[in-house]
């Protein structure tokens, strides 16, 4: 093992602690190879993320819950409600324009104002 030493506000700090996690191969190999594009190892950019973390006292982007409609589509994705398959981008927007479909649509969300 190599350490490396650091100075941190004015005292000698040595990288010796560890991280150890499991992703994806696919996604790690694509985000060190954008790293390495950025000229920074996989390393210094969790130290970056790290000193982020600390500096915002929270993680450096914005995370939240999705919204019920949010829910409600992710939900309809997974069990394949309302999902319109095609096999070009042609033919899925021919299904997506369709008067027939546009009008299920509308008189659904009638009933659902209705309903309230």
């Amino acid at each position: 093992m190599r350490y490396i030493a650091v100075t941190h506000e004015g005292r000698s700090v040595s990288k010796s602690a560890m991280i150890r996690a499991r992703v994806e191969p696919e996604l790690k190999d694509r985000a060190e190879a954008m790293l390495e594009e950025l000229g920074l190892t996989a390393t210094s950019a969790i130290t970056l993320f790290y000193r982020q973390i600390i500096e915002r006292q929270g993680l450096p982007f914005e995370l939240r819950l999705p919204n019920p409609t949010t829910r409600r589509a992710m939900h309809n994705a997974r069990t394949g409600r309302g999902v319109v398959g095609a096999s070009s981008m042609d033919e899925l927007f021919a299904k997506l324009d369709a008067p027939d479909r546009k009008a299920r649509r509308r008189s659904r969300g009638r009933k659902a104002r209705s309903s309230r």
